[in-house]
């Protein structure tokens, strides 16, 4: 569920989306030494999955004002339409994040999910709620017809929640992202509007409400 607060000054505050046991919103600077942190003791589980960071660029990890970049560039994104991406908050702290990206629109009405997850929490199911939640509002607030989630075969734990939720496997595309410093194969799992209307209630009802 979309939820957006007014502040007395009719200022519209960062959009939340809320799951049973999740909260998502947007990071902001306040975020930065929970992110860090988690960001720092998940090194190893984390970067084998991730895009080689490009040489000369400030470590979002380390460099505060890097990080605060970061935020705006993604509240941007938000202010155009064409990127959501939050935090994963879980009993109040810090615990990932989740974010449909690279929206298209005319035709394709589209987008591109992705996600991670602090590795003292996965497990408990936190990131398939999460997903079920942005869902939800990819399809129901932002009316796109197709999200489309890419996962490097042996990411087993990031399969793991796209099968708990059976989502479509499309198969493989191969050498389709730069992960590591590597060309890798990426599974595309997908889901439509239409697939959504028919699976709504049970994913609700068994991960969000």
């Amino acid at each position: 569920m979309l939820r957006r607060k007014q502040s007395p000054g009719s200022m519209t505050t960062p959009m939340m989306v809320h799951g049973r046991r999740v909260l998502l919103r947007p990071l902001n600077l306040h975020d930065f030494d929970d992110w860090r942190e988690v960001r720092r003791r998940c090194t190893d589980w984390l970067t084998k999955w991730e895009p080689q960071r490009i040489q000369g660029q400030p470590d979002t990890v380390e460099d505060r004002q890097a990080f605060s970049a970061r935020c705006s560039v993604r509240m941007r994104e938000i202010q155009l339409g064409t990127g959501f991406g939050f935090g994963i908050f879980v009993d109040g702290k810090f615990g990932g994040e989740i974010n449909v990206n690279s929206i298209q629109r005319g035709a394709h009405q589209s987008g591109y999910i992705g996600y991670w997850i602090d590795e003292k929490i996965a497990g408990n199911g936190y990131m398939p709620e999460a997903l079920v939640a942005l869902l939800q509002f990819s399809f129901e607030q932002l009316m796109l017809h197709r999200v489309q989630i890419s996962i490097i075969p042996r990411n087993t734990a990031s399969r793991s929640v796209v099968t708990k939720l059976s989502l479509r496997d499309e198969g493989v595309a191969e050498r389709y992202l730069e992960i590591n410093g590597t060309w890798e194969d990426h599974i595309r799992y997908a889901i439509t509007s239409e697939e959504w209307q028919v699976r709504r209630d049970q994913l609700l009802t068994e991960w969000v409400w």
